[in-house]
């Protein structure tokens, strides 16, 4: 059987978990929701730098100052620029450490090329001598921190205004659109999307989606971006979208949620990624067994009352989300093959979801775990055990599972087939089938340039074909629900195969047809980095960062 990108620690493997938002059904809720308006943004402006000035020297007929500035905010200023203003009778006659340019009485400073950026909480100043024709010295006046107060009391300048707004996909309910990003003298908090001139929602990335809307009719969007003191700019160019006819397919909304690699170094910031691509669904790879026997461990690193990546999540769930984290993968020792008896292997499955709180989990399971039928039976034993533990809790609390497994152009092999079949079996609700779409070969995929989309489909076609008879109580639509599809995009590790973003483009498509439970890749953090060199850092490609991603996060089934 083929293989996957070994993770970056020892112990990881090769896919990640899962953020779903709450919410979908009412109108002008967002897919990718979760800004605050800008009433909200307002009450939490951020403080402002300063520029703070003093006078060192006073020689009657002139005076030496100096101008501290102060990064007082949680994010690095880049550049500065001072702008003061003296009476009529007092002149700068010279400037230090700083670009001088004077327009009347009006002196402005910029800084050079080693005193900004300025960390959070870092100073720097510049001094000059003036001279004084008059008969009494002032000091200046009218002073602006990159054109805002200098005591930092109020940001008064907006952003830019977003544009290239484009609409990206309908279905008969919502409308997914992207634009391009706004610019800020300090930082863009999110977009406000209006539908005429109604405010429906607002996000914090460049994509969203518009849900809760009526099939056949059409919709007018624009976009405003709001900055962190609550500051927004004009609206963007508006676009017309018009949703399919409904279908009453009455199928499950699907899900965006590629991998990401969390042992990667350094680690990914989801909710970073979030803000920037627009996604709120990811895969979190990977829990392995640690150095003890029968140990749940992140990567074989660190242990769950460590608190692991808490802080994150917990701040990605605030934008609605939640989170998926994966058992197996490629590397390490999936949990099932160290734990030697059910309760003990289900005592540590739980101990991850009590530590994080979780709905969801999904089990890649590939390499030799996947042609091992003791641990595959303790595993699915374990996993219905999770499943009648959640239900007991009662208030409709579940536990959906996803069962991550190697694939080809034909189908699951009989062993990743006998995952399911066991799971089935032992009365798991097995929520999805991820397959690993990707690393073929040429004998199943032969004279892969080009047809990768291709190949990546015919997967999907023929797990469907599979699920079919081992879950005859499902409907076919039922059945495309519980599919997913994960290539490995840009260069596979095959080196004839690779999945470019024409080919992202066209299983995005098939997914929509079929409306495939998720959509997902291998991973997010090589998509990020968009550059050229190892396979568990780079895609190979050219591409822009995260442009994967963003073909992607709009997707709902």
């Amino acid at each position: 059987m083929r293989t996957h990108p070994a993770h970056t620690l020892a112990g990881g493997g090769r896919l990640t978990s899962v953020i779903r938002l709450a919410g979908l059904a009412a109108i002008g809720t967002l897919i990718a929701a979760g800004l605050a308006t800008p009433g909200n943004a307002a009450a939490a402006s951020p403080q402002l730098p300063t520029a703070v000035f003093a006078k060192t020297q006073d020689w009657g007929t002139g005076f030496a100052g100096s101008y501290t500035i102060t990064n007082t905010m949680s994010v690095p200023l880049n550049t500065w620029t001072v702008s003061f203003t003296l009476p009529a009778t007092e002149k700068v006659t010279s400037l230090w450490d700083g670009n001088m340019t004077t327009s009347g009485n009006t002196v402005t400073v910029t800084n050079l090329s080693w005193n900004a950026p300025l960390a959070p909480g870092a100073t720097t100043s510049f001094g000059f001598n003036s001279s004084n024709s008059g008969t009494a010295e002032q000091d200046p006046a009218g002073c602006t921190l990159n054109q805002n107060p200098c005591d930092g009391s109020a940001d008064r300048i907006p952003p830019s205004t977003p544009t290239n707004l484009a609409v990206l996909s309908t279905t008969s309910n919502s409308v997914s659109m992207n634009w391009t990003a706004s610019t800020d003298n300090l930082e863009v908090a999110g977009y406000n999307i209006f539908q005429g001139s109604s405010l429906v929602a607002s996000t914090p990335g460049t994509v969203a989606t518009v849900t809760g809307l009526a099939a056949s009719s059409t919709f007018t969007f624009s976009v405003q971006a709001v900055d962190e003191a609550g500051n927004v700019s004009g609206k963007s160019n508006t676009v017309t979208a018009t949703t399919q006819a409904g279908g009453g397919t009455g199928h499950l909304p699907g899900i965006a949620a590629p991998f990401v690699d969390i042992g990667a170094f350094p680690t990914p910031n989801l909710t970073q990624i979030a803000e920037t691509t627009g996604l709120r669904d990811f895969s979190l790879g990977f829990i392995v067994n640690g150095t003890s026997a029968c140990q749940a461990t992140w990567f074989n690193a660190f242990t769950m009352s460590q608190g692991f990546e808490q802080s994150d999540i917990a701040s990605l769930r605030a934008l609605g989300a939640d989170v998926k984290p994966s058992f197996g993968g490629e590397a390490g020792t999936e949990l099932a093959q160290s734990c030697t008896d059910v309760p003990s292997l289900t005592a540590q499955y739980q101990s991850v979801i009590d530590a994080y709180s979780l709905s969801q989990i999904d089990f890649d399971i590939e390499g030799s775990a996947v042609a091992d039928p003791a641990s595959i039976d303790r595993r699915s034993a374990a996993m219905a055990a999770l499943q009648a533990a959640a239900k007991a809790k009662g208030k409709g609390k579940t536990l959906s599972i996803t069962l991550t497994l190697p694939v080809l152009p034909s189908g699951l092999t009989s062993q990743g087939l006998s995952v399911v079949q066991s799971a089935v079996s032992h009365g798991v609700t097995v929520n999805m089938v991820n397959v690993m779409a990707m690393d073929f070969g040429d004998v199943e995929a032969p004279n892969p340039s080009g047809r990768m989309g291709m190949f990546a489909i015919q997967s999907a076609q023929s797990v469907h074909n599979q699920l079919v008879p081992l879950l005859p109580s499902l409907s076919d639509a039922q059945i495309w629900n519980m599919v997913g599809v994960t290539p490995m995009i840009g260069q596979n590790d095959n080196s004839s195969e690779v999945f470019v973003q024409s080919d992202m483009q066209q299983l995005l498509t098939f997914a929509r047809q079929e409306h495939l439970g998720e959509l997902a890749f291998w991973d997010v953090t090589r998509d990020g980095n968009a550059c050229t060199g190892s396979l568990s850092k780079c895609t190979d490609i050219p591409q822009q960062p995260f442009e994967f991603s963003k073909i992607i996060a709009p997707y709902v089934g």
